[in-house]
């Protein structure tokens, strides 16, 4: 039997009941941090209210300046997909983990990333590393995936330990195993670091990455929203398809009419957004439904948080959702294989959730997240997937208000094109 869905997607039923749409709240309006960041950061968001006014003014969107399309066969072609990989995200950072999710020392996050066991920690001094997730004896996984509290990293299978930085520390029975020399017996390490509220992972280890070049003039933006001091809350995990498939899904507004006419249609306008690059970075701006009020006041007077929604969008895969207001929902999408990914939905509250009462307008949140994503978002595009093979030889159009599509697929074939001249470099070198 094919698989035609997700595992999570619940059976299509013509009377499933909408989940209701949780209560946001402003947090940007109520920032008075006066760092430079945070103050660039507001100046720049009463701007993009100003852009986006001006489009709800003349029931307009940004539009690229033409249509772009994309070959089928790229969705489907599994020698492409592992060219992807190696251009993209085995030779790029990725951002893997958001600060809060290590919230303090001794503290990690494990997880799979294209087959990779990946382990990021928080040493005792509170600095960021990571490592392969495999014991240096004989392989086995020292943690499973999830977040938690460690002061040693000691594996399962023969209680050889290790400390947060990677570091061998014990050693079961050496009298009778023999010595084993610490020194080079540490966890393989990844190339590690952090920037805005984030964790940038590289799947080289002999990766020597630039983030500050890497974010470029997007850092001070991300600073500003101060997801570091955020707290995490939840995650949850669901399967997805392709993993262009899964993030076409991301980067438009066009279809929130269409396809959550009971959800995020209630509190979004669609196909109106503004729409900004860094370098392979991105973030789209839609409109929120309080615009119609806010167009007649005075700029001074419209909260940002109210009036826009940006989505911040990480190459090659995390969108940041809600960064100006009190609950934010960050997607964090990994390929697994050619056909299939995982996307990762991170919950997190400026405010811990202390009382029941914020517990539950927290779990609110993040199920009406999970919901609408799974049964209209990745039900639509495991559909997508299902007709790929009947539609190769074709091609998709993106259409002039879908930039951050035709601007995604534009920094996919830059990497691959640029993978493929230092291959042949390499070749020649030879």
């Amino acid at each position: 039997m094919v698989q035609t869905s997700s595992p999570e997607i619940r059976e299509t039923d013509a009377e499933r009941k909408p989940p209701t749409a949780p209560e946001y709240s402003s947090w940007i309006s109520q920032d008075r941090s006066t760092d430079a960041a945070s103050v660039t950061m507001r100046r720049e968001a009463a701007e993009l209210v100003e852009r986006v006014v001006a489009h709800y003014r003349d029931s307009t969107t940004h539009e690229a300046d033409g249509q772009w399309t994309e070959p089928v066969t790229n969705y489907l072609d599994a020698g492409r997909w592992h060219r992807e990989m190696k251009a993209v995200h085995r030779s790029v950072p990725l951002p893997l983990a958001m600060s809060c999710e290590l919230p303090g020392p001794n503290t990690y996050k494990a997880l799979d990333v294209l087959g990779v066991p990946v382990l990021i920690t928080r040493d005792r001094q509170g600095a960021v590393h990571a490592m392969i997730n495999a014991c240096r004896h004989r392989g086995a996984k020292l943690l499973e995936p999830g977040c938690g509290v460690s002061r040693r990293l000691t594996c399962p299978y023969h209680s050889w330990s290790y400390d947060l930085t990677g570091e061998l520390r014990g050693v079961y029975a050496e009298k009778t195993f023999g010595e084993v020399p610490r020194e080079g017996r540490g966890l393989v390490r990844l190339p590690a670091g952090e920037r805005a509220g984030i964790v940038f992972v590289s799947l080289d280890p002999a990766a020597e990455p630039d983030l500050d070049a890497w974010l470029g003039d997007l850092q001070p933006l991300l600073e500003g929203l101060r997801l570091a001091e955020c707290h995490h809350y939840s995650t949850g995990e669901l399967t997805s398809p392709n993993w262009k498939v899964t993030l076409d899904g991301y980067l438009e507004t066009y279809h929130f009419a269409s396809l959550h006419p009971k959800t995020v249609f209630e509190t979004n306008l669609s196909n109106m957004m503004a729409h900004d690059t860094w370098g392979p970075h991105q973030r789209i701006a839609p409109a929120l439904r309080p615009i119609a009020q806010a167009v007649e006041l005075s700029p001074d007077k419209r909260d940002p948080g109210d009036c826009v929604g940006p989505i911040y969008w990480l190459f090659p895969g995390l969108a940041i959702a809600g960064g100006w207001r009190q609950k934010i929902a960050v997607s964090l999408v990994l390929p697994r294989t050619a056909t299939e990914s995982v996307t990762q939905q991170i919950i997190l509250l400026r405010e811990p959730a202390v009382t029941e009462e914020e517990r539950q307008a927290a779990d609110r949140f993040g199920e009406w997240f999970h919901e609408v994503v799974r049964d209209e978002d990745y039900a639509t595009t495991y559909g997508v997937q299902q007709g790929l093979a009947a539609l190769n030889g074709t091609d998709f159009v993106f259409g002039r208000n879908e930039p951050g599509l035709q601007h995604f697929h534009r920094t996919i074939h830059q990497h691959l094109d640029i993978h493929a001249k230092g291959d042949q470099t390499a070749r020649v070198a030879r």
